[in-house]
């Protein structure tokens, strides 16, 4: 099996039932020493329901994870001798704040750090924190490796050969705007994987191309109201020629290894507003070479444009969607000039097109994991028959997203990440689960 699914599959066989033997509760002090307390084990949350890890989602946190103290945040731990959760404000007469994990590519978060806001809290920056403890001498998290792909695992770049191609880049493609955006900015000041892949002339390479978006997203990661929470990364600032992005494109598809070009990247906009720009730019990249998978990563807004480019030879695309159902779906992409059926018809033009349809479907435990969410999901996965499904964390404070989107304190409805998987499989046995766009060599059979 490709993408992880054998290992998820592993995994959900595993026992279920609460671990016994769970990592201690990791907190930060005020100067963001992190350390654990013994005693108190690690809890989590789904929305606001205080959950124990299960047996089967703690797994040691992954090489490139990052750990984050969360202001105005108070730890919840779990006194097992007392069978009850606890919140923190001290340790040895020092104040200490919840600490939550931001997990590297690849994997997915099953529960959310677990704490209490203190009131005035300000809203936490765009990462997704999932919870963590700290167990034989390393830290645990409660997560899943969803893709085996190693395309953006942190052991396989090495700073001084991307700095190295890059330059190169530069050298190969001067006077190429989009190259110089992707060397200066994607490259060297926020260390994109997709970016330095390019640079390194492997797998997967982005095409960012406007300036502008048709949707509001409220954890947009490129554009924040002023006063709100920032944003961590900036977008594109021109709209590049077809011949600057097919310049270095076609080099890509014809020599890189399961090469992949996606449009639609974290520091631009809507691809397809651009529409124009993206048809005529597939056309001539098309006329140059038939190798790889042209990939448009988009919020589905135009269908009639995304029926253009599949003439013109887009090869697959990965619509992004909070839920599968409208409602949710306005509260959190709150779309200008389009709505939820534009965004189903675009479904319906790519599966008559006969296209890869992946879903970018942003996981936040507690709510994907309810039934009547995993319901339309289900339900919509199967009247477009989706060949993938895109497991991406949320990057938003939790209470942030809750309160956007009217959900309830608690969760008593969540069957779990891990059982929300097994179920949605059994509904639709085709469907696989991943992390990143599958190049052409990864789409199998049963299409």
């Amino acid at each position: 099996m490709a993408g992880g699914e054998s290992s998820f599959l592993m995994r959900i066989m595993q026992n279920s039932t609460p671990h016994t033997d769970l990592p201690w509760l990791v907190v930060s002090d005020a100067g963001g020493h992190i350390f654990e307390i013994p005693g108190l084990e690690m809890a989590g949350m789904r929305l606001r329901e205080r959950r124990l890890p299960e047996a089967a989602e703690l797994i040691p946190l992954p090489f490139g994870s990052a750990l984050f103290q969360l202001p105005g945040r108070r730890p919840v731990g779990y006194d097992r001798s007392r069978k009850r959760f606890v919140v923190l404000e001290e340790h040895e007469g020092q104040k200490i704040f919840a600490v939550g994990a931001f997990i590297a590519p690849a994997h997915t978060q099953t529960l959310l750090a677990a704490y209490e806001s203190t009131p005035g809290a300000e809203p936490l920056p765009l990462f997704a924190y999932s919870a963590a403890g700290w167990r034989d001498e390393r830290f645990f998290t409660a997560g899943v490796r969803v893709d085996a792909d190693i395309r953006q695992d942190p052991a396989y770049f090495n700073a001084r050969l991307i700095e190295q191609q890059a330059a190169l880049l530069l050298k190969r493609y001067p006077g190429n705007r989009l190259i110089g955006h992707l060397v200066e900015n994607c490259v060297r000041r926020y260390g994109c994987p997709a970016a330095q892949n390019l640079a390194l002339g492997r797998w997967e390479a982005p095409i960012p191309t406007s300036p502008s978006c048709n949707a509001r997203c409220v954890g947009c990661i490129s554009k924040q109201p002023e006063g709100c929470v920032p944003e961590t990364q900036t977008r594109i600032t021109f709209v590049p020629t077809p011949e600057e992005i097919a310049e270095y494109t076609v080099p890509h598809l014809d020599h890189a290894p399961r090469p992949v070009v996606s449009f639609g990247q974290g520091c631009e906009g809507e691809p397809l507003i651009q529409g124009d720009l993206l048809e005529q730019a597939i056309q001539l990249i098309r006329s140059r070479t038939a190798s790889g998978v042209i990939n448009l990563n988009t919020n589905a807004s135009r269908p009639e444009v995304i029926d253009r480019l599949c003439q013109a030879g887009l090869d697959s695309l990965r619509i992004s969607l909070n839920s599968a159902r409208p409602e949710p779906y306005r509260a959190y992409y709150r779309p200008a000039g389009y709505d939820w059926p534009e965004v189903v018809e675009s479904m319906r033009i790519a599966r008559r097109r006969g296209r890869w349809i992946s879903l970018n479907y942003f996981i936040f435990p507690g709510f994907t994991d309810d039934p009547e969410e995993m319901a339309a999901l289900i339900s919509l996965v199967k009247n477009h028959h989706i060949d993938y499904i895109q497991m991406r964390n949320l990057n938003i404070d939790p209470e942030w997203y809750g309160q956007a989107l009217g959900l309830e304190a608690a969760a008593p409805r969540a069957i779990g990440i891990l059982a929300w998987m097994e179920q949605v499989k059994a509904a639709a046995p085709w469907i696989r689960f991943g992390y990143f766009n599958p190049p052409r060599e990864d789409w199998g059979a049963g299409r």
